[in-house]
């Protein structure tokens, strides 16, 4: 299945909508404002919470956590010089990236979870996901937007430390 997400640009909190390849909306992320650390919330078509993804501050490696029907999966990206790589705990599933941070892939040993690629030059990002099975739709989906989030949060701090 692919599925196809956009960040809404004109926005004071993050939004992404997601879709599928008939262009039916799948699901949408809202971010809030006003708060410390990030924090998304993640509905179906029928506007129903399905995730909730908060970021855990003062950490030395950027951490997430991600809760789904009880069950709460750590996203961290680990320490790596050129090609990123994630550890998601409590699964046995695994993130690796290209140098660029446009091309991700989940694995699960030999097996692909979700193949990422993010659109160059777009106004807002936008991501095209394959994801072979349908029961990893969801947390495939919630570790992509995490994975955004992180790499949105290394983008600001490179921005404002040359800035300055």
């Amino acid at each position: 299945m692919k599925l196809y997400m956009k960040q809404k640009v004109f926005s004071w909190r993050d939004r992404f909508a997601v879709w599928d390849e008939g262009e039916r909306e799948r699901w949408y992320a809202q971010g809030e404002i006003f708060t410390w650390g990030r924090k998304l919330h993640v509905y179906d078509a029928n506007g129903t919470e399905r995730a909730f993804i908060r970021q855990k501050l003062w950490s030395f490696l950027p951490r997430y956590f991600i809760e789904i029907g009880g069950r709460t999966y750590t996203v961290v990206k680990e320490f790596t010089f050129f090609k990123p790589r994630f550890r998601i705990e409590n699964t046995s599933w695994s993130v690796s990236g290209d140098f660029w941070a446009h091309e991700y892939e989940i694995a699960n040993g030999n097996e692909c979870i979700m193949r990422m690629s993010k659109h160059w030059f777009t106004w807002g990002d936008s991501y095209e996901f394959d994801i072979p099975r349908a029961e990893n739709e969801l947390l495939a989906l919630c570790v992509a937007l995490t994975i955004d989030c992180i790499n949105a949060d290394a983008n600001d701090a490179a921005a404002s430390a040359a800035s300055n």
